[in-house]
């Protein structure tokens, strides 16, 4: 049964979202400094690709598997760039260089378990037990969504295909 408040909210979503895109890598980050390209950064592209067909993407950064970069990254993001939404990808396995699922907590003012239980709940249904090794999350900072995703571009498909069209949803509860 649909909620008719959902379904309320759904249609009071802000004209614009701005979106953020960070990706993890301290391989990807090593060739966007060396070549300045950032075709290698499969995951990175196909976020920003799917964001700017439907929503304004404000900022896109490569950065190495380095907490303060990436705190530094979020910041500039939300106080400069304003972005509502923040995708990150990369960072989030058990790798002693994964830090992105601690770094985040540690700053979310709320999180958003639904979006990790839901990825993983659909990981297992094509990965089977492998999907334990996700640790991707979301949660509320200054009042923008972050949400931590894996770095295959697998992943990031999935975590797309969850919350691509929730995306002005949850951007109109923030502004409450």
């Amino acid at each position: 049964m649909k909620s008719q408040s959902m379904e309320s909210h759904r249609k009071e979503v802000p004209k614009e979202i701005k979106c953020g895109v960070i990706t993890l890598s301290d391989s990807k980050f090593d060739d966007y400094q060396k070549n300045g390209i950032t075709s290698s950064d499969l995951s990175g592209n196909l976020l920003v690709k799917k964001l700017e067909s439907k929503y304004k993407l404000v900022a896109y950064s490569i950065i190495p598997d380095d907490a303060e970069k990436l705190l530094d990254t979020v910041e500039e993001m939300i106080d400069h760039k304003h972005a509502d939404i923040i995708i990150t990808t990369g960072g989030t396995g058990i790798g002693s260089r994964d830090i992105t699922v601690e770094t985040l907590k540690e700053i979310f003012e709320k999180e958003l378990d639904g979006f990790g239980e839901i990825f993983r709940a659909q990981s297992y249904k094509e990965l089977g037990a492998g999907a334990i090794l996700s640790r991707a999350t979301a949660g509320v900072y200054k009042k923008s969504i972050i949400i931590a995703m894996p770095g295959s571009p697998n992943a990031v498909q999935l975590g797309l295909n969850i919350i691509f069209n929730e995306l002005g949803h949850l951007a109109r509860h923030l502004k409450e």
